[in-house]
Protein backbone atom coordinates (compact mmCIF):
# COMPACT_ATOMS: atom_id res chain seq x y z
CA UNK A 1 0.00 0.00 0.00
CA UNK A 2 1.35 3.42 -0.93
CA UNK A 3 1.34 6.20 1.65
CA UNK A 4 -0.70 8.47 -0.62
CA UNK A 5 -4.45 7.87 -0.34
CA UNK A 6 -3.82 5.07 2.15
CA UNK A 7 -7.12 5.61 3.95
CA UNK A 8 -9.05 5.69 0.67
CA UNK A 9 -7.32 2.55 -0.60
CA UNK A 10 -8.19 0.78 2.65
CA UNK A 11 -11.80 1.98 2.51
CA UNK A 12 -12.48 1.08 -1.13
CA UNK A 13 -11.13 -2.43 -0.55
CA UNK A 14 -13.00 -2.98 2.72
CA UNK A 15 -16.27 -4.84 3.34
CA UNK A 16 -18.02 -1.45 3.62
CA UNK A 17 -17.29 -0.76 -0.05
CA UNK A 18 -18.51 -4.17 -1.20
CA UNK A 19 -21.99 -2.72 -1.70
CA UNK A 20 -20.74 -0.95 -4.84
CA UNK A 21 -20.25 -4.39 -6.39
CA UNK A 22 -23.26 -6.08 -4.80
CA UNK A 23 -25.53 -3.18 -5.82
CA UNK A 24 -23.86 -2.37 -9.13
CA UNK A 25 -27.08 -2.47 -11.14
CA UNK A 26 -28.85 -0.16 -8.70
CA UNK A 27 -25.97 2.32 -8.77
CA UNK A 28 -25.77 2.24 -12.56
CA UNK A 29 -29.52 2.80 -12.96
CA UNK A 30 -29.49 5.61 -10.41
CA UNK A 31 -26.51 7.34 -12.07
CA UNK A 32 -27.46 6.61 -15.69
CA UNK A 33 -28.55 10.20 -16.53
CA UNK A 34 -25.23 11.54 -15.24
CA UNK A 35 -23.19 8.99 -17.16
CA UNK A 36 -25.12 9.83 -20.32
CA UNK A 37 -24.49 13.56 -19.82
CA UNK A 38 -20.81 12.91 -19.13
CA UNK A 39 -20.28 10.90 -22.31
CA UNK A 40 -22.18 13.47 -24.35
CA UNK A 41 -19.97 16.25 -22.99
CA UNK A 42 -16.83 14.20 -23.65
CA UNK A 43 -17.60 13.93 -27.37
CA UNK A 44 -15.46 10.81 -27.74
CA UNK A 45 -14.40 10.17 -31.33
CA UNK A 46 -13.73 6.85 -33.04
CA UNK A 47 -9.97 7.44 -32.91
CA UNK A 48 -9.85 8.59 -29.29
CA UNK A 49 -7.86 7.02 -26.49
CA UNK A 50 -9.81 7.42 -23.25
CA UNK A 51 -8.86 7.30 -19.57
CA UNK A 52 -11.74 6.62 -17.13
CA UNK A 53 -10.70 7.84 -13.67
CA UNK A 54 -12.21 6.05 -10.67
CA UNK A 55 -14.03 3.78 -13.09
CA UNK A 56 -15.60 1.60 -10.39
CA UNK A 57 -17.32 -1.43 -11.86
CA UNK A 58 -16.64 -0.17 -15.37
CA UNK A 59 -19.99 1.10 -16.64
CA UNK A 60 -18.75 4.35 -18.21
CA UNK A 61 -15.54 2.78 -19.51
CA UNK A 62 -17.50 0.06 -21.29
CA UNK A 63 -19.84 2.65 -22.79
CA UNK A 64 -16.88 4.78 -23.90
CA UNK A 65 -15.35 1.71 -25.56
CA UNK A 66 -18.34 1.50 -27.91
CA UNK A 67 -17.11 4.72 -29.53
CA UNK A 68 -13.46 5.19 -28.57
CA UNK A 69 -10.48 3.41 -30.07
CA UNK A 70 -9.06 2.24 -26.74
CA UNK A 71 -10.14 2.81 -23.13
CA UNK A 72 -8.26 2.41 -19.85
CA UNK A 73 -10.37 2.26 -16.69
CA UNK A 74 -8.47 2.79 -13.44
CA UNK A 75 -9.61 2.44 -9.83
CA UNK A 76 -8.09 1.65 -6.42
CA UNK A 77 -10.80 -0.89 -5.59
CA UNK A 78 -9.82 -4.46 -6.46
CA UNK A 79 -13.38 -5.83 -6.08
CA UNK A 80 -14.74 -3.24 -8.50
CA UNK A 81 -11.91 -3.72 -11.00
CA UNK A 82 -12.49 -7.48 -10.87
CA UNK A 83 -16.17 -6.92 -11.65
CA UNK A 84 -15.31 -4.54 -14.51
CA UNK A 85 -12.93 -7.05 -16.06
CA UNK A 86 -15.50 -9.83 -15.78
CA UNK A 87 -18.17 -7.66 -17.43
CA UNK A 88 -15.81 -6.76 -20.29
CA UNK A 89 -15.12 -10.44 -20.93
CA UNK A 90 -18.80 -11.32 -20.72
CA UNK A 91 -19.70 -8.59 -23.23
CA UNK A 92 -16.78 -9.38 -25.51
CA UNK A 93 -15.36 -5.84 -25.33
CA UNK A 94 -11.74 -6.12 -26.46
CA UNK A 95 -10.67 -2.46 -26.61
CA UNK A 96 -10.94 -1.75 -22.89
CA UNK A 97 -8.45 -2.51 -20.13
CA UNK A 98 -8.99 -2.20 -16.39
CA UNK A 99 -6.17 -1.39 -14.00
CA UNK A 100 -6.13 -1.52 -10.20
CA UNK A 101 -4.01 1.52 -9.37
CA UNK A 102 -4.06 4.96 -7.73
CA UNK A 103 -4.53 7.81 -10.21
CA UNK A 104 -2.69 10.17 -7.86
CA UNK A 105 0.56 8.17 -8.05
CA UNK A 106 0.31 5.87 -11.09
CA UNK A 107 2.97 6.49 -13.75
CA UNK A 108 0.99 7.03 -16.93
CA UNK A 109 2.65 6.99 -20.31
CA UNK A 110 3.20 10.71 -20.97
CA UNK A 111 0.88 12.35 -23.48
CA UNK A 112 -0.84 9.07 -24.34
CA UNK A 113 -4.51 9.96 -23.73
CA UNK A 114 -6.90 12.12 -25.77
CA UNK A 115 -9.74 12.37 -23.24
CA UNK A 116 -9.91 11.72 -19.49
CA UNK A 117 -13.38 11.20 -18.05
CA UNK A 118 -14.87 10.41 -14.67
CA UNK A 119 -18.35 9.79 -13.30
CA UNK A 120 -18.05 10.82 -9.65
CA UNK A 121 -14.58 9.29 -9.30
CA UNK A 122 -12.33 12.32 -8.73
CA UNK A 123 -13.43 13.55 -5.28
CA UNK A 124 -11.35 11.19 -3.15
CA UNK A 125 -7.71 12.32 -3.48
CA UNK A 126 -5.55 13.21 -0.46
CA UNK A 127 -3.68 15.65 -2.72
CA UNK A 128 -6.01 16.81 -5.52
CA UNK A 129 -3.36 19.02 -7.14
CA UNK A 130 -0.96 16.07 -7.42
CA UNK A 131 -3.72 13.84 -8.76
CA UNK A 132 -4.98 16.23 -11.41
CA UNK A 133 -1.40 17.14 -12.36
CA UNK A 134 -0.76 13.45 -12.92
CA UNK A 135 -3.90 13.20 -15.04
CA UNK A 136 -2.73 16.21 -17.05
CA UNK A 137 0.61 14.49 -17.70
CA UNK A 138 -1.22 11.59 -19.34
CA UNK A 139 -3.04 13.85 -21.79
CA UNK A 140 -1.77 14.73 -25.23
CA UNK A 141 -1.31 18.39 -26.13
CA UNK A 142 -4.74 20.02 -25.99
CA UNK A 143 -6.18 16.82 -24.49
CA UNK A 144 -9.46 17.17 -22.63
CA UNK A 145 -10.71 16.39 -19.14
CA UNK A 146 -14.45 15.94 -18.55
CA UNK A 147 -15.92 14.80 -15.25
CA UNK A 148 -19.01 15.07 -13.09
CA UNK A 149 -18.89 15.73 -9.36
CA UNK A 150 -21.56 16.46 -6.78
CA UNK A 151 -22.55 19.98 -5.85
CA UNK A 152 -22.99 20.74 -2.13
CA UNK A 153 -24.86 18.30 0.09
CA UNK A 154 -27.50 21.01 0.64
CA UNK A 155 -28.40 20.73 -3.06
CA UNK A 156 -28.65 16.92 -3.08
CA UNK A 157 -31.92 15.91 -1.47
CA UNK A 158 -31.35 12.24 -2.33
CA UNK A 159 -28.82 12.15 0.51
CA UNK A 160 -29.75 15.25 2.51
CA UNK A 161 -33.40 14.45 3.28
CA UNK A 162 -32.83 10.85 4.47
CA UNK A 163 -29.73 12.04 6.35
CA UNK A 164 -31.60 14.81 8.16
CA UNK A 165 -34.44 12.43 9.03
CA UNK A 166 -31.95 10.05 10.62
CA UNK A 167 -30.13 12.97 12.27
CA UNK A 168 -33.17 13.62 14.46
CA UNK A 169 -32.13 10.44 16.28
CA UNK A 170 -28.44 9.92 15.48
CA UNK A 171 -25.38 12.22 15.16
CA UNK A 172 -24.85 13.49 11.62
CA UNK A 173 -21.27 13.16 10.30
CA UNK A 174 -19.61 16.07 8.54
CA UNK A 175 -19.73 15.18 4.84
CA UNK A 176 -17.80 18.26 3.68
CA UNK A 177 -14.35 17.70 5.22
CA UNK A 178 -11.43 16.10 3.38
CA UNK A 179 -11.70 13.62 0.52
CA UNK A 180 -15.30 12.63 -0.04
CA UNK A 181 -18.34 12.99 -2.28
CA UNK A 182 -18.65 16.76 -1.82
CA UNK A 183 -14.98 17.78 -1.82
CA UNK A 184 -15.33 19.43 -5.26
CA UNK A 185 -18.64 21.17 -4.62
CA UNK A 186 -17.21 24.72 -4.69
CA UNK A 187 -16.98 25.82 -8.36
CA UNK A 188 -14.38 28.53 -7.73
CA UNK A 189 -12.18 26.04 -5.89
CA UNK A 190 -12.52 23.57 -8.78
CA UNK A 191 -11.40 26.18 -11.32
CA UNK A 192 -8.42 27.17 -9.15
CA UNK A 193 -7.48 23.53 -8.54
CA UNK A 194 -7.50 22.59 -12.22
CA UNK A 195 -5.61 25.69 -13.29
CA UNK A 196 -2.94 24.95 -10.68
CA UNK A 197 -2.75 21.36 -11.93
CA UNK A 198 -2.06 22.42 -15.53
CA UNK A 199 -5.46 22.86 -17.16
CA UNK A 200 -7.03 25.78 -18.99
CA UNK A 201 -10.47 26.66 -20.38
CA UNK A 202 -12.13 25.30 -17.25
CA UNK A 203 -15.94 25.46 -17.30
CA UNK A 204 -18.62 24.08 -14.98
CA UNK A 205 -22.16 23.36 -16.11
CA UNK A 206 -24.83 22.79 -13.49
CA UNK A 207 -26.94 19.66 -13.91
CA UNK A 208 -29.99 19.50 -11.63
CA UNK A 209 -32.61 16.78 -11.94
CA UNK A 210 -34.79 14.41 -9.91
CA UNK A 211 -32.90 11.17 -9.27
CA UNK A 212 -34.50 7.73 -9.03
CA UNK A 213 -33.02 6.40 -5.81
CA UNK A 214 -31.57 2.90 -6.21
CA UNK A 215 -32.74 2.95 -9.80
CA UNK A 216 -36.36 2.40 -8.82
CA UNK A 217 -38.42 -0.06 -6.81
CA UNK A 218 -40.22 -0.07 -3.49
CA UNK A 219 -39.65 2.17 -0.51
CA UNK A 220 -38.02 -0.74 1.30
CA UNK A 221 -35.66 -1.28 -1.63
CA UNK A 222 -34.61 2.38 -1.58
CA UNK A 223 -34.24 2.24 2.20
CA UNK A 224 -31.94 -0.78 2.10
CA UNK A 225 -29.91 0.82 -0.68
CA UNK A 226 -29.40 4.05 1.29
CA UNK A 227 -28.56 2.15 4.47
CA UNK A 228 -25.37 0.99 2.71
CA UNK A 229 -24.14 4.50 1.86
CA UNK A 230 -21.09 5.83 3.68
CA UNK A 231 -23.17 8.42 5.53
CA UNK A 232 -25.64 5.84 6.79
CA UNK A 233 -22.92 3.43 7.86
CA UNK A 234 -21.20 6.21 9.82
CA UNK A 235 -24.45 7.23 11.53
CA UNK A 236 -25.76 3.78 12.37
CA UNK A 237 -22.51 1.96 13.15
CA UNK A 238 -22.46 2.56 16.92
CA UNK A 239 -26.15 3.30 17.47
CA UNK A 240 -28.15 1.30 20.01
CA UNK A 241 -31.12 -0.68 18.73
CA UNK A 242 -33.75 1.80 19.93
CA UNK A 243 -32.23 4.89 18.34
CA UNK A 244 -31.32 2.99 15.18
CA UNK A 245 -34.89 1.74 14.88
CA UNK A 246 -36.36 5.22 15.27
CA UNK A 247 -33.89 6.68 12.77
CA UNK A 248 -34.66 3.95 10.25
CA UNK A 249 -38.39 4.58 10.60
CA UNK A 250 -37.85 8.31 10.08
CA UNK A 251 -35.92 7.65 6.86
CA UNK A 252 -38.65 5.28 5.67
CA UNK A 253 -41.25 8.00 6.24
CA UNK A 254 -39.30 10.49 4.10
CA UNK A 255 -38.85 7.98 1.31
CA UNK A 256 -42.54 7.10 1.41
CA UNK A 257 -43.43 10.77 0.91
CA UNK A 258 -41.40 10.82 -2.30
CA UNK A 259 -42.38 7.46 -3.79
CA UNK A 260 -44.09 7.92 -7.16
CA UNK A 261 -45.05 4.54 -8.54
CA UNK A 262 -41.78 3.49 -10.18
CA UNK A 263 -39.63 4.45 -7.21
CA UNK A 264 -38.42 7.17 -4.87
CA UNK A 265 -37.55 10.43 -6.63
CA UNK A 266 -35.37 12.98 -4.86
CA UNK A 267 -33.52 16.04 -6.13
CA UNK A 268 -29.87 15.98 -7.15
CA UNK A 269 -27.31 18.47 -8.42
CA UNK A 270 -23.87 17.94 -9.93
CA UNK A 271 -21.29 19.82 -11.98
CA UNK A 272 -20.24 18.77 -15.46
CA UNK A 273 -16.66 20.02 -15.57
CA UNK A 274 -14.67 20.51 -18.78
CA UNK A 275 -11.02 21.53 -19.11
CA UNK A 276 -8.08 21.31 -21.51
CA UNK A 277 -4.47 20.46 -20.85
CA UNK A 278 -2.23 23.48 -21.13
CA UNK A 279 -0.13 23.30 -24.30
Amino acid sequence: MTEANAAQIEHWNSPDARQWVDQQLEHDRQLEPFGRALLSAAEIGSGSSVLDIGCGCGSTALQAAVVGRVVLGIDISKPMIDRARADAVERGVANVEFLEADVQTHRFAPKSVDIAISRFGVMFFDDPVAAFSNIASSLRRDGRLVFCCWQALARNDWLLLPGMAAAAHLPLPDANVGPGPFSLADPDAVVSLLQTAGFSDVTLESMELPMLVAGGGTVEHALEFLMHTGMARAMFRNADADRAGRARSAVRDVLTEHHQGDGVWLGSACWIVRARRLR
